[in-house]
């Protein structure tokens, strides 16, 4: 999730264009730059890391303009560094791109444009949009960004100059935020209104499909046929404060309410509904390789630990391949049975953590291959594993995990569709769980609307001492989970347990004082969670409940119900955590704990 500022006016732009970077650097901060036209001429800064070395290089080395985009990255193609930063020039260095977005077919538009001289200086699929506009230029640059963009696949925010057609910016979106900013002689271009609110509270929301020219003193909307389109302009009624989350009290919340468009990003373009199977290149593993595989050992720390119990669950279930779990703490300090026909998977969201690096040196050390499930592109578990899956689930500031989670999930669930359909999982079935993980995105919507009542559930329970999370099958590790998250951000103590395990020991605990959360979807262990359930209530325990339909069997047996839609059971977690995710998040917010920054934790945990 990129940042893209942009600015045509009087004024000095470059002053500008670092306010603005640096109110969106929460999108990204792998790297920075800007592109300005100053005299006829367009030059450009960028740096690696932080938008305060773009500042410091900009010191040194100022440009003047008045006219100028600017970008902070977070990394999808190719690691943070110099030549990958935006923007991007084109080939003769007259055209300059910021993107934000996938341009899935990147590889393909790369070649053809190889075949046409053009040479590539980056890793990334945005230089290709460059090239692409100057290959198509013929006097106007409105004219070359849309015929570029009937050749391009994927998702984009992007904004485009030239000192050949200089004096404006042309915008484009399809799926990517993009507004313009209108003010008296002088127009905005931003991925978030907090870039612009110091200097304009009018805003117009560019849609999906909308192409803008800004100018000085004008802007204008067309389609993808050049055609004009009418977009009303909003006011902006919220301070700086509230803008840079969005909008959210925190960056939790902002981050639960966007995992239906994490998910979908971590399924964009893998997903053969078709065929029931996934497309996942990064892997590294031939067909036979993938039929060689004896046994996966699944390596992870926290909520990612919590993650690959259910992708153990999955795999074993549809792949017929005998899995372990190993907390990488854990793991190097014991005699792993490891073969050169072990897959080992390892689960980091920032792709730092260091147990979770050395777990897998070890596994590599003995003669494993490799496979990284991280978020973060360039981290040290993405450079040195054989293989990897980015989550693309954008950047998450919160540091008590929430996307990272999902998407973690649904990147097992493709994988394991994948290694599936090498093996013995018919087209039927396969189908019925490729529809399922598309339908997801919108189900999680579904969710999310539950957020009101499961506040006034947290409003009962902010006093509780202590909670116990249970659940059988798929719902053990996403009570795990919520049981996870209560602790980390509001410092309630809880517990996970099977459901059925409750008998072995916290039965002793239960009393009219302690909630306990069942996670009891309509599966095929639905009945044994409702004997469970009897269990606790003849203990005068107070249930919350997250089921999927109306049973009868509940009947005077739930204190709070929290009902999610039905899914196949291996995707039932992704939904059922969405509520867990919230109920944390208020009863924390009514304790008055720090949500997005709790106490003693860190994002990513780099120390042993």
């Amino acid at each position: 999730m990129c940042g893209i500022i942009g600015y045509v006016g009087p004024r000095s732009v470059t002053p500008l264009l670092i306010e603005g970077l640096k109110r969106m650097e929460y999108r990204g901060y792998d790297s920075a730059g800007v592109a300005v036209i100053a005299d006829g001429a367009l030059a450009t800064r960028r740096a690696p890391g932080k938008i305060a070395k773009l500042e410091g290089m900009l010191a040194s080395e100022p440009l003047t303009g008045h006219i100028g985009i600017g970008h902070t990255r977070w990394a999808t193609h190719g690691p943070p560094s110099e030549k990958n930063a935006h923007p991007h020039l084109s080939h003769d260095g007259t055209f300059a791109v910021v993107h934000n977005g996938i341009i899935e077919n990147a590889n393909t538009l790369r070649a053809a444009l190889r075949e046409l001289g053009y040479e590539f200086r980056s890793d990334t699929d945005t230089e290709v949009v460059a090239h692409l506009v100057q290959e198509l230029f013929d006097g106007s640059l409105e004219e070359a960004v849309l015929a570029a963009l009937t050749k391009v696949e994927g998702t984009y925010g992007l904004a485009v100059v030239s000192s050949r057609d200089p004096g404006k910016i042309v915008a484009a979106r399809k799926g990517s935020p993009l507004l313009i900013g209108v003010g008296e002689g002088e127009n905005f271009l931003a991925s978030d209104p907090s870039a612009i609110l110091a200097h304009t509270r009018q805003v117009v929301y560019l849609d999906d499909g909308d192409v803008a020219v800004i100018e000085g003193d004008k802007y204008r909307v067309v389609d993808a046929h050049a055609m004009p389109i009418s977009r009303k302009v909003d006011r902006i009624q919220w301070d700086l404060a509230e803008i840079e989350r969005g909008g959210y009290d925190h960056f939790m919340l902002k981050e639960i309410f966007e995992q239906p468009v994490s998910v979908e990003n971590t399924m964009r373009g893998r997903l053969i509904l078709e065929d029931g199977n996934a497309k996942l290149g990064g892997i590294n593993l031939s067909h036979e390789q993938l039929l060689t595989i004896d046994n996966v050992i699944i390596t992870a720390c926290g909520t990612s630990w919590h993650s690959a119990l259910i992708g153990e669950m999955m795999i074993e279930e549809l792949c017929r391949i005998p899995v372990e779990v190993e907390y990488a703490s854990e793991f190097r300090y014991k005699n792993p049975i490891v073969t050169d026909r072990t897959l080992c998977i390892v689960i980091s969201q920032s792709g730092e953590t260091a147990d979770t690096l050395a777990a897998m040196r070890e596994a590599k050390r003995r003669g494993a291959r490799t496979l990284g499930l991280v978020n973060v592109v360039g981290s040290t578990i993405a450079r040195e594993d054989d293989g990897g899956v980015y989550l693309h689930a954008g950047p998450e500031i919160g540091v008590a995990s929430t996307k990272a989670f999902t998407s973690q999930v649904v990147a097992l669930a493709l994988f394991t569709l994948k290694l599936a359909r090498k093996r013995d999982l018919s087209v039927v079935r396969a189908r019925e769980i490729a529809q399922a993980m598309h339908d997801l995105p919108d189900l999680l919507r579904k969710v999310l609307e539950t957020a009101p009542h499961v506040e006034r559930i947290a409003e009962e329970f902010k006093d509780a001492h202590n909670f116990l999370y249970l659940g059988r099958g798929y719902s053990f590790p996403t009570a795990l989970e919520g049981a996870l998250k209560l602790k980390e951000i509001s410092y309630i103590h809880a517990e996970g347990y099977p459901a059925a395990e409750m008998k072995h020991g916290p039965i002793a605990l239960i009393d009219q004082n302690m909630p306990v959360v069942f996670v009891a979807p309509h599966d095929g262990v639905f009945d044994k969670v409702v004997s469970n359930i009897q269990e606790v209530r003849a203990r005068h325990g107070r249930t919350i409940v997250i089921t999927t339909r109306e049973e009868p069997a509940l009947a005077g047996l739930i204190d709070y119900e929290i009902r999610i839609p039905e899914t196949v059971d291996l995707l039932t977690p992704i939904l059922a955590a969405v509520p867990l995710q919230l109920l944390a998040y208020y009863i924390a917010v009514k304790r008055g704990a720090n949500v997005d920054q709790p106490r003693n934790l860190a994002k990513s945990v780099t120390v042993e």
